[in-house]
C-alpha cells in the first residue's frame, strides 16, 4: 500500500514531471546525463518523478533498446543517494497488455517505486471490462495513478461509467487526466466525485494545454442532492520536465489563491503565456509530432542533456518549431529558470 506520508503530498497535490530521456549523438543512453536531470527535478523542489512514461519514450521497453529497467534504476538510485528529508513521489510508467503491465508494476516495485501510471495506449482491442480488470490486476502489485491518455497520442475515450468503477478499485490513488478535452475531463471528475473513495484519489492534470486553469477551478458536483467538491490536486506534465523550477514556484501561488474568492489576473495571462510555450515545446501545429524531441530541445539548450535525439530517427523536431521555442523564450523571459540551472549545473 502507499506509504502515508506519500499518500499525504499525492492529496495535498505537488508538482511531477515525466522524465525525458537523455541520449547521445549516437542514439544511446547518456547515464550522466539522465542521473543530471533527475537531482534537477528534485533541486528544483518538484514533489516526485514519473519514468518510464511518454516523454521517456515508450519505445525504451523495445528489445532493440531495452532500457526500461535501466531508467527506472537510475532514477531511483538517484533519489535514494539524496535522503531527502521529505517524501518524493515515484511513479513508474506502467504499459501494454496485462500480462506486461504486471511484470512492469513487479519491476518497479522491486525498485522502490510508489506508483504506477497506467497507460490505456495501444490498447483499443479491450473492452473496458477487460481495461479495468488490468487496472485491478495491477492494484494487486502496485498502488495505481490512473491516466486518460488523449487519443492524438495513441489513447482512447472512456465511458464515465468506466471511470466511476475505476475509482472504486481499493489501490487506485490518483488520476491523471490529459484527454485534452473539457468534457472528457468532467466525465473523471464527476465519476470520482461519485464514488464512496473520492476522499482518496487525488487528481492531476495532464492537460498541457490548460495548466493553470486546471489548478485554479475548484470543482462542485451534486452528488444526491450533496456538494461534493474536488479540486485538481497537482500535475503530472510533460510540460514541467522543463523550466520545472518557475513550475514549483507557479504551483505554489496557484496553492495560496485558489480559494481565494478572487484570482489575480496575472494568473490568467500568465495561463495563457504558458499554453503559447507548450504549443512550442509539443509542436501543436503539426499534431504534436515534435512534443518529445521538443521538451528535449530546450533542456539540450540549457546544458542538462547533450541534444534533443530521440531513440527512433523520425522522432524529431518539426520544421519551425526551433523557431517557436526561439519566440516563447524571447516573449516570456520569466517563465524560463535558465539562471537557475546554470547555477545547479556548476555541482552536477
Amino acid at each position: 500500500m502507499l506509504e502515508p506520508k506519500v499518500k499525504k503530498l499525492l492529496l495535498d497535490g505537488t508538482v511531477i514531471p515525466a522524465h525525458p530521456l537523455a541520449l547521445n549523438r549516437n542514439r544511446q543512453l547518456d547515464e550522466t546525463s539522465q542521473r543530471r536531470l533527475t537531482n534537477y527535478y528534485m533541486d528544483s523542489g518538484a514533489g516526485g518523478i514519473a519514468v518510464g512514461v511518454h516523454t521517456t519514450q515508450f519505445e525504451i521497453r523495445d528489445p532493440m533498446f531495452n532500457l526500461y529497467e535501466k531508467v527506472l534504476r537510475l532514477a531511483a538510485e538517484e533519489v535514494d543517494k539524496r535522503e531527502l528529508q521529505h517524501p518524493f513521489i515515484k511513479v513508474a510508467g506502467i504499459c501494454g497488455s496485462t500480462e506486461q503491465a504486471e511484470r512492469e508494476a513487479f519491476i518497479a516495485r522491486s525498485m522502490g517505486y510508489d506508483l504506477g501510471l497506467l497507460s490505456p495506449g495501444g490498447l483499443n482491442d479491450l473492452t473496458e471490462a477487460e481495461m479495468l480488470e488490468r487496472a485491478r490486476r495491477v492494484s494487486e502489485i502496485l498502488p495505481v495513478f490512473g491516466f486518460y491518455l488523449q487519443p492524438s497520442v495513441g489513447g482512447r475515450v472512456f465511458s464515465y461509467d468506466f471511470w466511476r468503477a475505476f475509482a472504486d478499485i481499493p489501490n487506485v490513488h490518483a488520476i491523471k487526466m490529459a484527454p485534452f478535452n473539457r468534457y472528457q475531463t468532467l466525465d473523471v471528475i464527476r465519476a470520482v466525485c461519485h464514488s464512496e473513495r473520492r476522499d482518496e484519489i487525488a487528481l492531476y492534470t495532464g492537460n498541457d494545454d490548460n495548466i493553470v486553469q486546471d489548478l485554479l477551478t475548484s470543482y462542485e458536483i451534486n452528488v444526491e442532492g450533496q456538494t461534493v467538491r474536488k479540486e485538481i490536486a497537482g500535475g503530472l506534465l510533460g510540460h514541467w520536465a522543463v523550466w520545472t523550477k518557475k513550475a514549483v514556484e507557479l504551483f505554489d501561488e496557484i496553492k495560496q489563491v485558489r480559494n481565494s474568492a478572487s484570482i489575480p489576473a496575472s494568473l490568467l495571462q500568465k495561463s495563457l503565456e504558458i499554453t503559447d510555450a507548450n504549443a512550442a515545446f509539443f509542436d501543436a501545429a503539426n499534431r504534436f509530432k515534435g512534443c518529445i524531441a521538443g521538451i528535449n530541445e530546450v533542456l539540450a539548450r540549457q546544458g542538462l542533456i547533450q541534444g534533443n535525439w530521440c531513440l527512433l530517427e523520425k522522432e524529431q523536431l518539426s520544421p519551425g518549431q526551433s523557431a517557436e521555442i526561439d519566440r516563447v523564450y524571447r516573449d516570456y523571459p520569466d517563465l524560463n529558470d535558465d539562471e537557475f540551472v546554470k547555477a545547479c549545473m556548476q555541482s552536477y
